[in-house]
């Protein structure tokens, strides 16, 4: 690997890495030689994933609820325990809710909102003391949000809170970025097309909707794990220590 690409001697937490893009994003880190943490509400999950990815490196996990500001908290605490500093936080965890306009339910909408940006917001909070431990003007420490091309285009398909949420991710994210610059931590999204996860699996396992979805990418195709893993690699390593505020598309060409 370039040295430009290396994050060997950094530690990072990848929130909701038991799978999906989280997971992705996991492995790239440990094979980039970080030191890796993970955490998802699931303990069996995370231990069975941490094991996993522990021949590629050394990575830890950490159940944690983090919808409320009572669970952040322990789970920055725990954190704490793990590592003294923290140069890489991605907040990856998420939800959606799909329902007709007219049925969509308050409690649908709280919970996307709580999860997708309430907690984003809680977690970055209760971390800045490891961030600005980690960050100095040669190598800033990273925060790397995972957005959704949902919080730019305006197709929604009927999950009406994930797309808001996904768009207020990222104006928190440009927020956070001119806050937190002069203090050495970078601030930048990844707004992902469509890649394999819990939350395409229905897609995926339907010949005909996969079909459809496709159809409306220009590149025809769903992202691959080494197109993810390649971006926040370069986002997280030399690469990208002069990038911040940025809300970078991975998605085929469909947000254009």
């Amino acid at each position: 690997m370039h040295p430009y690409f290396s994050l060997q001697g950094r530690t990072a937490l990848v929130t909701g890495g038991t799978r999906g893009i989280g997971k992705m994003i996991a492995k790239a880190y440990l094979e980039a030689g970080a030191k890796v943490i993970i955490c998802a509400r699931d303990a069996q999950a995370c231990t069975d994933t941490a094991a996993e990815l522990s021949v590629l490196g050394e990575c830890h996990a950490i159940a944690a609820n983090l919808a409320t500001e009572e669970g952040i908290q322990a789970f920055a605490a725990a954190i704490g325990e793990i590592t003294p500093q923290l140069d890489i936080l991605v907040n990856n965890a998420g939800t959606t809710w799909g329902a007709p306009l007219e049925s969509y339910p308050a409690k649908g909408w709280d919970k996307v909102m709580q999860l997708n940006v309430t907690s984003v917001f809680g977690c970055i909070q209760q971390l800045l003391p490891l961030l600005r431990k980690a960050g100095c003007s040669d190598n800033p420490a990273r925060i790397i949000n995972i957005g959704s091309v949902a919080g730019i285009s305006s197709f929604g398909e009927d999950a009406w809170a994930y797309g808001p949420s996904k768009a207020a991710l990222h104006q928190m994210s440009r927020m956070l970025a001119r806050e937190l610059v002069s203090e050495h931590i970078n601030v930048n999204v990844i707004a992902p097309g469509r890649f394999p996860s819990k939350m395409t699996k229905h897609i995926a396992q339907d010949s005909a909707a996969m079909a459809a979805d496709v159809d409306v990418i220009p590149m025809k195709r769903w992202g691959r794990e080494e197109e993810m893993a390649a971006l926040a690699i370069s986002l997280a390593s030399a690469a990208g220590a002069y990038m911040t505020g940025n809300v970078i598309p991975l998605d085929g060409g469909f947000s254009l």
